[in-house]
């Protein structure tokens, strides 16, 4: 299903180098709004180090992301030593694909992490590439992306149910 995540995890930590072989992903294209950065435009010293640790392993990086606040992702693709792109307009598929090409690698070898369904996930799948599902790490959401949020959490219980995970 195009709303459903191939994997779902609490946080982008979580994403280890054993999963990513597991699944043949070599590259991950991020988002940055709750994803790696919370509400106040936190970035935790666990992400940092999370992606020194996959660079240093081999995995490509490369930020995403919807907004139109370049200096708010530059400051985090800067820190985490990864180039990006914004206003991307997911889940349209031009911003995956240009990345796709950048990265040089299959979509099947590249994996597609975000917070929100309506986004990241959809966009990820209408361009074959596995989607990660992380829990947004902020609760405090922009206007623009909170109405959307009780419609996902439906989606997400479905995934679970589905699935027979527990969270």
């Amino acid at each position: 299903m195009i709303l459903f995540p191939n994997e779902y995890l609490e946080k982008v930590e979580q994403i280890t180098i054993n999963l990513l072989q597991k699944n043949k992903i070599k590259a991950l294209i991020l988002d940055v709004d709750n994803t790696l950065i919370d509400y106040k435009q936190n970035l935790s010293k666990e992400t940092i180090q999370w992606a020194k640790e996959l660079k240093g392993q081999g995995t490509k990086l490369y930020i995403l992301s919807n907004t139109n606040k370049k200096e708010k992702v530059e400051k985090v693709a800067n820190t985490l030593q990864i180039p990006y792109k914004t206003f991307a307009k997911k889940p349209l598929k031009k911003g995956f694909l240009e990345v796709q090409k950048i990265l040089q690698e299959k979509p099947e070898n590249i994996a597609v992490v975000g917070d929100q369904i309506f986004t990241d996930i959809i966009g990820g799948n209408r361009c074959k590439m596995f989607t990660i599902l992380v829990e947004q790490k902020d609760k405090k959401d922009y206007w623009y992306t909170a109405w959307k949020r009780p419609i996902e959490n439906k989606i997400k219980k479905m995934y679970i149910d589905d699935n027979k995970i527990t969270k």
